[in-house]
């Protein structure tokens, strides 16, 4: 079973910057990060970006060009570079190992941290 450990979350004003990690036992072909809004029940957790074995990314449509997803082999840590922060980017992110299909649909996805919050003022 893979093991998934986030940091880096925190609070900050809109238009800055936060980098979180997660910590993972060993990578799946499939890794990504998702987030969990204010209220929001698991269920609907949004798929943020999605990094392959190949290192072939996918974006959703509302962080693409102000967030990277990126990975280090050596040190088994998989990140999310957040930049230009808006209030609408506050959330609980998680990282998620699958290896069936390698997009943001968060039920392909079985294994999970506990997750980071992330909060943006305006």
């Amino acid at each position: 079973q893979v093991q998934l450990v986030e940091s880096g979350g925190g609070s900050v004003q809109a238009g800055g910057s936060l980098r979180l990690s997660c910590a993972v036992s060993y990578y799946t072909p499939c890794m990504g990060w998702f987030r969990q809004a204010p209220g929001a029940p698991p269920e609907e957790r949004e798929g943020v970006a999605i990094i392959d074995s190949l290192s072939r990314t996918v974006y959703a449509d509302s962080v693409e060009g102000r967030f990277t997803i990126s990975k280090d082999t050596d040190k088994n840590v998989l990140y999310l570079q957040m930049d230009s922060l808006k209030p609408d980017d506050t959330a609980l992110y998680s990282c998620a190992a699958g290896s069936a299909v390698c997009n943001t649909n968060p039920n392909y996805y079985p294994y999970w941290g506990q997750g980071t919050q992330v909060t943006v003022s305006s």
